[in-house]
């Protein structure tokens, strides 16, 4: 053994110079009969080459000269070269033509194929055309693994020169290859033509029952990649009848038990698949209970498959809410797992939570709330307030955890308990404003604008029931101008409701802050809002009280949902990259070729997503957009009156304070008319009642891609 050998290849990876290196390349003799020195030689070169040290090029001529020793190991490091090479010095390149042609026709078939795939990698023009020729001649090789490599050549060819291969017969003689002996081959004469179709914009590609039924035939011969490649095909495959679905979903099913998560993962989306063409609900539901073992297995995997596991169980639950419906165990947190696998399990509780389950859903998210991680924490607060608005009888259970936690004092967890409670005053209104006290003890803590927002809404929301609500208000009011925008956005609004709700606090704050947010500020948002409050209080108090205190939409609380066209198409993406983004593939992969579900007789229309079973995100809205600025649950007045003085009183001092807001609303057109501002700006704000629901979503509304229909089929698998 070389001491380089013996070291360890460590020691290869330093920076050479050409001249060195072409000595010691040549160096040896016929004393070397095992080409040891050579063989050293060549790693240090490779080594360099991988530390992108360019002078290597100058060592081309010595590379193709040692082409011709017959040891696999130095033509695999000569060809490396080659290949990285042959486009930098494409005149010297073409000099190693005739060694790569003669190995073509060595009896070792590992040398054929080293060759081979060496050729076809090399993108200069000389090397594709030459290439043609030998691929045709090696599609009908002896051994199945030059054949396999040959499979895969064509795929490369059709990537070099698309209109060259689509003008020989190279398509449909890897048509040909899909009747071969061996499952290795048919698999991967199966990828090829998969890439082909990927790649081509005139190809089309059909797969009938008969071939489909072939290629599941040979599933349990195939490695790993070579059922990953035939489960890919299936996905061509449009069954014209829903018998032909079900037998065919079931004979794939055991590949869900496989010991690789890629395998796995294609299973899955072959079975959802072809559950759209499956009539009878019986067997949809019996698939469904197969999907969930799976899913749950590739959990107890490393933390980066099981993040891709859980993305895809996001999808899948859109999609078939039966699966995992009983499996919410398995997704709570550990105490090791990294935070992106944590946020996504948490999204996964959320979704299967239920009135069953709800009890220990929030025992679950106890816990996390109290963990080191601030933006889990933050997370899980969250949650806790998402969950209140969905499961309406667990509300009151939800808000006294919520309290809980705002007892702790810790401000992150304060300011996102603050957010959250906004959220169901405005999805129950009238029931559980007794917490308001508890909030407004915790002002001092805020400091974020969300949370700032959210605290100055509930108190314009509740400017009636608040006793000191205008002391609380002008507090803010200090730092308006240094307030981020949906602050700014959120003290305007409630100001006004301050002064709808009780002119005698409001009548010298709202002046006040009209002529801030219209004569001292660049925000035209803010600018023109205040105007149209401006206009509108001084036009019709009555309309004004109508438009900022009036019925709202009511708010729901789903997790992120994609619109019906882009779950369809992510459905046929499981196990892609695209899925762990859920978004279009065309966003993830530019040319990739957006997939619409085949029509057919066998298609079940009734059972697809649609717009009105499922919410599109078009109709969704981010309640951190919404709310700030104006966007209450309209709560009637029924408490007690408040006197000036921020005191209860009863007897003759209520009833005048009454009479008093009575009378200044009364005389609240006058009193703003003569403010002097009478242009009326152009304004978002405001809803009639006729918007889509709102959503309670961390996320913000995603582009959807509409995908092109799908490519017709005729004739042979793959066509011109």
């Amino acid at each position: 053994m070389s001491s380089a050998q013996g070291g360890g290849d460590s020691k290869l990876f330093a920076r050479g110079k050409v001249a060195e290196l072409r000595l010691e390349l040549n160096s040896g003799g016929k004393k070397d009969k095992n080409f040891t020195q050579k063989k050293i030689a060549l790693k240090k070169i490779v080594a360099n080459m991988t530390m992108s040290n360019n002078e290597m090029v100058s060592l081309f001529p010595d590379i193709i000269g040692c082409m011709h020793i017959q040891s696999l190991e130095i033509k695999k490091m000569c060809f490396l070269f080659l290949v990285n090479y042959a486009r930098m010095r494409p005149e010297i390149a073409i000099k190693a033509i005739p060694f790569l042609q003669h190995d073509m026709e060595d009896t070792n078939p590992l040398v054929r194929a080293l060759a081979l795939r060496t050729m076809s990698y090399v993108h200069v023009k000389e090397f594709v055309e030459a290439t043609v020729p030998i691929v045709k001649h090696l599609l009908r090789d002896s051994d199945p693994y030059v054949r396999k490599t040959a499979a895969f050549c064509v795929a490369k060819l059709y990537d070099h020169d698309k209109f060259m291969v689509e003008q020989s017969d190279l398509i449909d003689r890897l048509n040909q290859l899909l009747r071969d002996d061996n499952p290795t081959v048919v698999a991967s004469a199966l990828a090829g033509l998969m890439d082909i179709w990927e790649r081509s914009d005139s190809i089309k590609l059909t797969i009938d029952y008969s071939n489909a039924s072939k290629m599941v035939a040979i599933l349990p011969d195939c490695s790993e990649w070579g059922q990953t490649y035939i489960l890919e095909a299936l996905m061509s495959y449009v069954p014209q009848e829903s018998g032909e679905a079900t037998l065919l979903a079931e004979r794939i099913a055991p590949r869900l038990s496989h010991s690789n998560s890629a395998v796995v993962l294609t299973c899955i989306r072959v079975i959802l698949y072809l559950m759209n063409y499956i009539a009878d609900e019986k067997q949809v539901s019996a698939l469904c209970r197969k999907l969930s073992p799976p899913l749950v297995t590739l959990l107890a995997k490393g933390p980066e498959v099981q993040y891709l596991a859980l993305r895809n169980a996001l999808l899948i639950l859109q999609r078939r809410p039966d699966v995992l419906r009983n499996d919410i165990r398995v997704f709570f947190c550990k105490y090791n797992d990294p935070i992106y696998v944590k946020v996504t399990k948490l999204e996964l509780i959320f979704m299967l939570a239920n009135e069953k389950n709800i009890d220990e859903v929030l025992t679950e998210l106890r816990e996390y709330a109290t963990e080191v991680d601030v933006h889990f924490v933050r997370k899980a607060v969250r949650a806790i307030g998402k969950l209140a608005i969905k499961i309406e009888p667990a509300a009151r259970s939800c808000i006294n955890l919520l309290l809980e936690l705002v007892a702790t004092k810790v401000p992150y967890i304060v300011q996102e308990a603050t957010v959250v409670i906004r959220n169901i005053f405005r999805k129950y209104p009238n029931q559980y404003e007794s917490i308001i006290g508890t909030l407004c003890e915790h002002l001092d803590s805020l400091d974020e604008p969300e949370a700032k927002a959210a605290m100055v809404w509930v108190i314009g929301q509740y400017a009636a029931r608040i006793e000191n609500s205008d002391v609380l208000l002008e507090d803010f009011l200090y730092s308006f101008a240094e307030e981020p925008v949906e602050v700014q956005l959120a003290l305007l609004t409630a100001t006004v409701k301050l002064f709808i709700q009780r002119p005698t606090k409001g009548q010298d704050l709202v002046p006040k802050v009209l002529k801030w947010a219209t004569e001292e500020t660049d925000n035209p948002d803010l600018r023109d809002r205040a105007y149209m409050y401006w206009r509108l209080l001084s036009t019709d108090m009555n309309v004004a009280k109508q438009m900022v205190m009036g019925e709202k939409p009511p708010i729901t609380a789903e997790s992120e949902k994609l619109d019906a066209q882009t779950l369809e198409e992510m459905c046929l993406n499981v196990g892609t990259l695209a899925t762990i983004y859920l978004k279009p593939v065309q966003t993830v992969f530019r040319s990739a070729r957006p997939r619409r579900l085949p029509d057919s007789p066998a298609l079940q229309r009734h059972a697809l997503p649609t717009a009105t079973n499922l919410p599109a995100f078009d109709a969704q809205k981010s309640l951190s957009a919404f709310g700030m600025g104006g966007q209450p649950v309209s709560i009637p007045n029924t408490g007690n009156p408040q006197n000036v003085f921020g005191q209860e009183n009863s007897g003759s001092m209520a009833n005048a304070v009454n009479d008093a807001d009575a009378y200044f609303a009364g005389i609240g057109i006058q009193q703003m008319a003569a403010m002097g501002i009478h242009e009326a700006g152009d304004s978002s704000f405001g809803g009639t009642g006729t918007e889509a629901s709102y959503v309670v979503n961390q996320y913000a509304p995603q582009q959807v891609l509409q995908p092109a229909q799908g490519v017709g089929s005729n004739g042979d698998l793959l066509l011109l």
